[in-house]
């Protein structure tokens, strides 16, 4: 094998493995949001209280 495409595969799989931990940053970013917006724990509090 020539070393300029081991060079060349490994930018390749750099590239790729970065953008899954962007994809995967920017999931977790709207979850977190999401949970802050509708904030369920008040409402399951509201819930048990109204019982």
């Amino acid at each position: 094998m020539n070393t300029q495409n081991i060079i060349y595969a490994l930018e390749i799989m750099g590239k790729g493995m970065a953008s899954i931990f962007i994809v995967i940053g920017i999931l977790t970013a709207i979850v977190v949001l999401l949970s802050k917006i509708t904030n369920t724990s008040k409402l399951k509090q509201d819930n048990s209280e109204k019982d």
